[in-house]
């Protein structure tokens, strides 16, 4: 057992946050084989954006405040709007010819997202 098993993070235990680590890995798969041109460009956006779902994820599940955790899901969820964005984009390029599996688990993501700040303001309006 590892260190990190024994103090697990509250946002460890959320399904749409362990969802958005696949869909990070599902990113780096797919744009691995962008052109060496776009590696600055393309490449450099779908990363930084499907990072920053999970990442702001965790840091909303950290924080001590209602509107603060609300504030950093919908920054996660523009940052899934940005990524299908991208997608389209690199699709429209031809640097992919298949993100139906990707776009799948982002409309997953972005269902459980919408999902879980639904339940935290029907819980603060309660």
């Amino acid at each position: 057992m590892g260190i990190r098993d024994s103090f697990k993070r509250p946002h460890e235990g959320l399904q749409v946050w362990q969802d958005a680590m696949d869909l990070v890995e599902a990113i780096y798969r797919i744009s691995t084989d962008f052109p060496d041109s776009e590696r600055f460009g393309l490449t450099s956006q779908l990363r930084r954006a499907a990072i920053s779902i999970p990442s702001n994820i965790a840091e909303g599940a950290a924080r001590k405040s209602t509107p603060e955790y609300l504030r950093f899901l919908s920054m996660a969820r523009g940052s899934l709007s940005e990524l299908d964005t991208q997608l389209q984009i690199a699709e429209r390029l031809t640097y992919v010819s298949d993100t139906r599996g990707v776009t799948e688990l982002a409309n997953r993501v972005f269902a459980k997202l919408n999902a879980l700040i639904r339940s935290i303001e029907s819980k603060r309006g309660s």
